[in-house]
Parts: C-alpha cells; structure tokens; sequence
C-alpha cells in the first residue's frame, strides 16, 4: 500500500494490518507506525519506485500479493514542480508513479488479486467547474504553463485523478487482469477535510474549502478510511460492470465516471504514452 502513513491512509492501514491472517508492507519515505512495516519509497523517483520494487520481491520470496492499494497522492499550488527524471510533479507521483509501480508488480500478483487506486470527484468536469475536458498526457508531463497561480496547480491535480481512473480501467481490461481474474477498483474518497494533501494550499484556498466544507457533503478520515480497506480486502464488492467507487456521506456509490474517463481513445492513449514515459513496454 503506497499513501498509508497518513489521513485516511493512515486509518485503512491499520484497520487491514488488523485483519487476521493479514501482512500488510507500506511503501513510503517515513514510517510513522512501528507496527505495520515499510518500505522505503518516494514516488517523486523512477528509480525509488524500481528499488521498492526488488526490495518488496525480495522480502516476498515467490509469495504472492493479494491486495494492491495505490492511494498515496500530491497536490502542489502551480505546476512549476519538477521531479528528478524531469516531470511535473502532480502528474509523475501521482499518475506515472503508481502505473510504474502496477507495471513492476503485475508478475507479483495473486490470481484473484485486487487492485484499488485512488482517484477523484475533480475528474469529472460536471462535478467541478476545474475537472479536465480534455486529456494530453505530454502536455501534463511537461507543460508549458509555468504560472505561478493557483489554478494550474488544481487543473494538474484533477487531470492525475483522471490518469487514475483511466489506468485502472486499463488494467482491469488487460489480458493479465482477466486471465487471472483481478478486481480492479477506482475509489474516490470524496471531500475529506483532515487529510495532508491540501498542506500546500495557499491560506485563501484552504479557506474556500472550509466554506466548501459545509456546502458540499463531507466524509470523515474514519468513514473514507474504513471504505477503501472494505474494497481492498473484499468486504464490499463493485456490482458488476463497475468500477469507479465514490464515498457519499459516508456511504459506497457506484456512479459513472466523467465522459472522458470512459472514453477508450484517451485511455489506451494514456497507457502507451506512459509506457514510454517510465520506460517499460
């Protein structure tokens, strides 16, 4: 699980570390549990990702993983960030990261394995006013806009959601998912105040989310917590044919993505150019 040290992070990777018969290893660059074990990760790093990697095959031995949470996730005021490999940062942890990890690990996989990587309302234009219309993976890796207001900084944000959701819609339609029998699942946590991933907000923009905060429904750390440990230990089921789970007032919906979240041009667009931007095939 990557994005468990944390928010309601924090809360599922206890609530599944608790599971009888259950061994949960985080990937992170701080342990802040003692109790559940990690492993060092930053998703700002290409070659952390891939040293994770041969670090948690090692520890396994040949056991393979069950339960595979992407959950970790960044959010920054413009897109004037850039990682070590020369991305914009939004986009390379929270999207090229994680495919690059899912990419690495799919050999490690149990049959019947289940995937849950987090994504977002903001994807979805008809939710909020900022969710992209439009998908262009190279612009999002290195866009031009090195403005340093707010709005390019949520734009990026909600665009890395809407990589999210496409990447698990791909994988769930690969020949490795299918063959042996994967559940792929696409959660969105909701409005969850209390989380770090607004810690790089300016003050006015934290300010409108208290005030969204009590316009829009809200979930508690607790409620989104316990909803993507339930989906990643199978205790709630997607109904067939979905795959996008969002938290509403603390209960699990099933709602259709955004247009362009279902849209199979943009995702096998967005596999292939990230293929090449991770360097796999």
């Amino acid at each position: 699980m990557t994005g468990g040290t944390a928010g309601f992070g924090a809360v599922a990777a206890k609530r599944i570390s608790d599971t009888p018969n259950t061994k949960l290893i985080l990937g992170a660059r701080d342990s802040k549990n003692p109790s559940i074990e990690a492993l060092p990760l930053d998703l700002a790093s290409f070659s952390s990702v891939r040293s994770f990697v041969q670090s948690l095959t090692k520890k396994l031995a040949g056991t393979k993983i069950d339960i595979l949470i992407l959950n970790a996730g960044a959010q920054f005021g413009s897109t004037r960030h850039r990682t070590g490999d020369g991305f914009e940062s939004t986009f390379a942890i929270n999207h090229l990261a994680h495919y690059l990890l899912l990419r690495l690990l799919t050999r490690g996989l149990a049959n019947n394995a289940t995937i849950v990587i987090t994504t977002s309302d903001v994807h979805d234009p008809k939710m909020v006013p900022f969710g992209p219309k439009e998908l262009d993976p190279e612009a999002l890796a290195h866009p031009k806009d090195k403005n340093k207001g707010f709005g390019p900084g949520i734009r990026a944000y909600a665009s890395s959601k809407l990589c999210n959701l496409l990447t698990a819609r791909a994988f769930e339609a690969s020949s490795d998912a299918q063959i042996h029998g994967m559940r792929v699942i696409a959660y969105n946590p909701g409005l969850t105040p209390g989380t770090s991933l607004f810690r790089a907000w300016p003050w006015w923009a934290k300010l409108m989310m208290g005030v969204a905060s009590k316009l829009r429904p809200v979930n508690t750390l607790e409620q989104a917590g316990d909803a993507i440990a339930d989906l990643g230990l199978g205790t709630i089921v997607p109904p067939s044919g979905r795959i996008y789970a969002s938290l509403v007032k603390g209960k699990l919906t099933w709602p259709e993505p955004s247009e362009l979240a279902q849209s199979d041009t943009a995702m096998t667009g967005l596999w292939l150019e990230s293929a090449q931007m991770v360097g796999v095939r």
